[in-house]
């Protein structure tokens, strides 16, 4: 789910179209994610609405906390070098 978040940051799907709400498109739609005011976050996907997370609301997260997405970039830089290396 944290790769998946990241692709939809990094592929410019994450777009703030209010204060503290997002619209996200994802594989199967374009989702409306909310961050409330305590930094929570909530999003009408399907995927959400049963499990309480989904990498919608995982990429909100993710983009206002810049520490957490600049660590999440190098591990998965590394990983892919390590997947290249592997070949």
């Amino acid at each position: 789910m944290i790769e998946k978040a990241y692709d939809l940051i990094r592929e410019g799907r994450v777009e703030q179209i209010n204060n503290g709400v997002y619209n996200v498109v994802g594989e199967h739609g374009t989702y409306i994610v909310v961050r409330n005011i305590d930094g929570s976050v909530t999003c009408n996907c399907p995927g959400f609405t049963s499990k309480r997370r989904c990498s919608h609301s995982l990429a909100v997260m993710m983009i206002n906390q810049p520490v957490l997405l600049k660590s999440i970039k190098r591990e998965i830089e590394r990983e892919d070098k390590w997947r290249r290396t592997k070949r």
